[in-house]
């Protein structure tokens, strides 16, 4: 059964600047946001809908048996995008969580979005994500790959001090991968868009530094896969290669 209090929105919009139009690229005979709403949907977890500002994406998930919420243009981010949509389609407030899982992860596993969801056990965690350890220095020096450090609460959970392009922490140790899917407490969503850009978050071009600025807890969970995300030619081609054979 879906649980009413949690709404997983999908952000896409056509206006990508490396990969004009990616939310529609055909991977394996299917739009590639079509991919990523039914691995929403396999998940289980709550309402799955796709926030955007574009007819043609909406028509394409509504052809396709899926709930599109339109929302306007000029959204700076993703997340301000996702809390139009909440407000559109949960106005009366009855939705706890709010996931964000981005549009461009085609391969991004059922396990991986069901797991963003336990730190929120903890009433004292704002947001929730994930993360998987590098094991490879290519990951480990690009600045494209966000380094999550933080601190470790047993287990599988740690929570989140610092996120970087940088290769960090230093020393023997392990590092993570960040992985771009977040769960929102309604509250916290709602104070995270009313906040300016901090300057950290300027800085480092990452958008969760933030919260961590404003003094929200962020807590990650480690998995063992990272989603590839499509932003390149080179990366849909190696989405297609994964999709066909699966």
């Amino acid at each position: 059964m879906i649980d009413p209090r949690i709404l997983v929105l999908i952000p896409a919009r056509m206006a990508a600047t490396r990969l004009p139009g990616k939310p529609l690229a055909d991977i394996a005979g299917l739009p590639m946001i079509v991919h990523v709403m039914r691995r929403a949907e396999a998940a289980g977890i709550g309402r799955v809908a796709v926030a955007t500002d574009t007819d043609e994406i909406a028509s394409v998930v509504t052809a396709h048996g899926g709930e599109a919420v339109m929302t306007r243009p000029e959204h700076p981010s993703g997340s301000d995008r996702i809390h139009e949509a909440m407000q559109k389609l949960d106005p009366s407030g009855k939705a706890e969580i709010v996931v964000n899982l981005q549009g461009d992860f085609p391969t991004i596993t059922i396990d991986n979005i069901r797991e963003v969801l336990p730190p929120l056990q903890d009433p004292a965690v704002d947001i929730a994500t994930l993360a998987s350890q590098i094991h490879t220095e290519e990951e480990d020096l690009a600045p494209s790959v966000v380094k999550a450090i933080g601190t470790s609460l047993g287990g599988k959970r740690m929570r989140a001090l610092y996120f970087t392009r940088a290769t960090a922490p230093t020393g023997d140790g392990p590092r993570y991968h960040h992985i771009g899917l977040y769960a929102y407490r309604r509250a916290a969503l709602e104070r995270y868009v009313s906040l300016p850009p901090s300057p950290l978050e300027l800085q480092e071009k990452l958008e969760q530094l933030r919260a961590l600025e404003a003094g929200m807890r962020i807590d990650f969970t480690i998995v063992d896969t990272v989603p590839r995300g499509v932003d390149t030619p080179a990366d849909l081609e190696t989405a297609r290669s994964i999709l066909s054979k699966s």
